[in-house]
This record gives C-alpha cells, sequence and structure tokens, in this order.
C-alpha cells in the first residue's frame, strides 16, 4: 500500500444531495415500523458526510433510500435537482450512486482486473477489451497493478476493500454510498484504510455519505459527522469537523480531535441509552 501513487482523477462534478422529510416505514399495512422519520439534510458537492447512531437506528436503511435500493414512504431525495426518490416513485438504483458494503462483494471467480472491469461493461456498455485496458491503468494508478490477475481470495481484507473502491471509482459516479464498510478489518488495517479513502477523496472530491458505529473513524474522515436518533431515525446533531486536510492519523491525539470526539460521544450514548431502554431490536 506505501507504493500508491497517484489515485483517478475526478470527470464529473455534481453530487448535491437534498434529504427533504423523508421517512421509511416497514410494513404499512401490519406492524407499521417507523424506521426513519423526517430527516432533513442538505449534502453538498464534494463533502464527506458521516453518520453515526446506535445500531438498529435506521442508517442503513437511509443509505439503502439514497441508493435506490428501497424506496421511502415519505419526503424526496434530491440529486443535483433531480428527485430520485419519493413515496410516488419506484425504486431506481443508478450508476451515478455507488455502494461499498460492509461485506466484501468481489466476485470471487473473477480476477480483480475483471472485477474492476465489470461496471464499466455493464453500467456503460463498454466493449470488454476497453473496460479491462482501463481497469488496468486505473490499477496501475493506484498501486494496485501488481494484484491485477490475482483472484479476490489470494488477497488480504484491506487489499480487497481496496479493489472494492477502485470497482466504485471506475464509473465517475457523483456520490459514494459507503456502508461501513471497514468494519471487518483489524484496527491496523482500518488505519491504513482510512488514509487511502482520503487520498481518493481529496483527489476526486466526490461526495461522500459514509456510515459507521466508529467515532474516531466518523471524525477522521468527515467534514460533517451527523448524529441519529435512535429509531425512527431523525438528525439529532450535525457537528462541522474543522479539522486541516490532509489528515494523517497523528491527529487522532489532538486536543481539539478529543473534544470533538467528546461531543459526539456524548449525543450517541444519550440515543444508545434510549434504544436500550426500550428493548430495540437491531433493524437496517
Amino acid at each position: 500500500m506505501a507504493n500508491a501513487v497517484s489515485p483517478p482523477q475526478a470527470r464529473s462534478v455534481a453530487g448535491a444531495i437534498s434529504l427533504r422529510g423523508v421517512g421509511k416505514v416497514y410494513d404499512p399495512d401490519g406492524l407499521a415500523t417507523v424506521a426513519v422519520d423526517d430527516w432533513t439534510l442538505e449534502i453538498a458537492n464534494g463533502e464527506f458526510v458521516v453518520v453515526v447512531g446506535p445500531s438498529g437506528c435506521g442508517k442503513t436503511t437511509l443509505l439503502n433510500g439514497i441508493a435506490g435500493f428501497d424506496p421511502i414512504t415519505r419526503g424526496e431525495i434530491v440529486l443535483d435537482g433531480e428527485t430520485i426518490a419519493s413515496p410516488s416513485r419506484s425504486k431506481r438504483p443508478g450508476s451515478d450512486r455507488i455502494v461499498v458494503f460492509q461485506n466484501g462483494s468481489l466476485f470471487p471467480w473473477k480476477t480483480v482486473v475483471d472485477n474492476v472491469a465489470y461496471g464499466p461493461v455493464v453500467q456503460r456498455r463498454m466493449s470488454r477489451g476497453q473496460a479491462l485496458q482501463e481497469a488496468r491503468t486505473l490499477l496501475e494508478r493506484v498501486g494496485l497493478g501488481d494484484v491485477a490477475d490475482a483472484y479476490p481470495r489470494k488477497l488480504s481484507s484491506g487489499v480487497q476493500r481496496r479493489v472494492e473502491m477502485m470497482r466504485a471509482l471506475i464509473n465517475d459516479p457523483k456520490v459514494l454510498l459507503l456502508d461501513e464498510p471497514f468494519r471487518a478489518l483489524d484496527a491496523i488495517a482500518r488505519s491504513v484504510m482510512h488514509d487511502e479513502l482520503l487520498k481518493l477523496y481529496d483527489a476526486t472530491k466526490k461526495t461522500v455519505f459514509f456510515i459507521t458505529h466508529d467515532l474516531d473513524e466518523a471524525i477522521f474522515l468527515a467534514d460533517r459527522v451527523v448524529v441519529s436518533t435512535s429509531r425512527p431515525a431523525r438528525v439529532k446533531r450535525v457537528l462541522p469537523i474543522d479539522l486541516p486536510r490532509p489528515r494523517t492519523h497523528l491527529i487522532i491525539a489532538s486536543p481539539e480531535f478529543l473534544a470533538l470526539k467528546r461531543q459526539i460521544a456524548d449525543a450517541v450514548h444519550e440515543e444508545a441509552e434510549k434504544a436500550f431502554r426500550l428493548g430495540e431490536p437491531e433493524l437496517a
């Protein structure tokens, strides 16, 4: 990873997201479980926003609504002025919003380069030869050229995560949606991946919507941290992270970082206690 070179340069410059009174009710004709309620937030082009909150509060439900994987039952989600989700619209995923999931999603029967080339072939209708060439170029630029012909099972978890990032970025999405992508990594690998992600972010300035339980991770990565309430998810608090970029792991020990962590920890702990007292089940 130390050999990583220039990340891919962004071609798109858009990616403003507007969440306007978003709500999601599961089984509206039965148990009517409210997962998200009146979630309102404006995310600027190229902003890195991280959402934290108790387990089961509805963070992933919200991300799935933005991705178009799950319909919403109230409000609307707007991307660059276009409504992409509302109660009157059927769910609609799009290549302008790419998700990197908690669990690895690489095809184990495909090599690294074939995994990265898959999106351009399927979503951009590129010829396989052209897609493979573009994928190899991208992998070389980010220091992964030496594993291009390897299969995922031969790679460490951290390298697999990097490959998944490249598979997302090769399609030049407006928005990256990351659902606790480093949760399964050990602390050292996770720290390295934070550095790698910030290199990509600083180079591409994609809009990033990232959800996590890890407060250090949230503060280290974000422009703003949004604290969610316990279920149903609402915006409890929004904290700007006024730490200079580019960032290194040394900033985690700074007084400014620790002061932010205390504020966020207090807000999250309050909501976690509410969820615990109510015996909330862990939903998405």
